[in-house]
């Protein structure tokens, strides 16, 4: 009887083991061969997904809005920047013709002092031009202190532009030759006519729209070659003898058909004056 009873339990341990093994390799099988996931598995990885999603959207359109307002505002920046940067080129290039005029008269001084040894010659500026009075006066940043005195010439690229009319302390206001009015002073001028012969006159008018000076009260009916070089004769003491004025553009009749009256293309500019020289004299 007691043999019987221990093959038995061998028997069942044996058994017991069998299923046990079989079972092992049943679950790793079907473990191995199923295709879909457990529902309750499945149900955890929506709810984890759903989760993620209701999170991460809001988070990536806050952190989009964050990215799109950086880029506008640095393009706001850029744009401001690039602005300023066109306003300094456009200002710098301004800058440079305005220079490259007043180098260019500046070297015209400069050849002018070089030749114009029996004066002292000082340089000024342009400060005040009066839209009424453009054609009659102007104002330079030179006065008394700097020597300038009362009907001292005044000239610019190497030629006669006005007299000093009114000095100030540290300004003067400058009478041009283009001064038409009654009150102005004539300035007395000759040309060297055919066969030596030389004709004196004074400045009467000018011309705005063809840019000539009008010399009238000719003394004489020398004829005068167009082109021929016209300077002052120094007649009255006020203004010096042999300063340039210009040249002869073409010679015509006064009013009456009597006279002749000659029409001077000035050598300076009257309407681009920025920089004058005047000429200290002994008067």
């Amino acid at each position: 009887m007691r043999k019987f009873f221990s093959n038995r339990r061998l028997v069942m341990i044996v058994v017991a083991l069998v299923v046990a093994f079989g079972l092992m390799g049943g679950s790793v099988t079907l473990r191995n061969n199923r295709l879909t996931l457990p529902l309750i598995q499945q149900f955890g990885n929506d709810i984890i997904g759903f989760g993620n999603d209701v999170i991460a959207s809001p988070a990536n359109a806050v952190q989009n809005a964050f990215t799109n307002y950086n880029d506008l505002l640095n393009t706001y920046h850029e744009n401001k920047e690039l602005k300023q940067q066109v306003a300094e080129v456009a200002q710098t290039k301004v800058r440079d013709q305005v220079l490259a005029k007043e180098n260019k008269q500046l070297k015209a001084e400069l050849n002018m002092k070089n030749s114009m040894t029996d004066y002292e010659l000082i340089t000024a500026a342009v400060i005040t031009r009066s839209p009424s009075a453009w054609q009659q006066q102007l104002v330079v940043n030179k006065g008394q202190s700097s020597g300038i005195r009362k009907n001292m010439p005044v000239m610019s690229a190497g030629s006669l532009i006005g007299r000093v009319e009114e000095v100030n302390k540290t300004n003067s206001k400058i009478e041009l030759l283009s001064d038409t009015s009654e009150a102005a002073n004539r300035f007395a001028i000759e040309i060297n006519g055919k066969n030596g012969k030389t004709v004196n006159g004074v400045i009467t008018g000018y011309q705005s729209e063809t840019n000539e000076l009008v010399m009238g009260q000719v003394t004489t009916k020398a004829s005068i070659s167009k082109g021929t070089k016209v300077y002052t004769n120094g007649m009255g003491g006020i203004t010096p003898k042999g300063l340039y004025v210009g040249k002869v553009s073409r010679v015509g009749k006064d009013d009456y058909g009597l006279a002749q009256k000659v029409y001077i293309k000035p050598s300076a500019d009257f309407n681009n004056l920025n920089v004058v020289s005047i000429a200290k004299t002994d008067n």
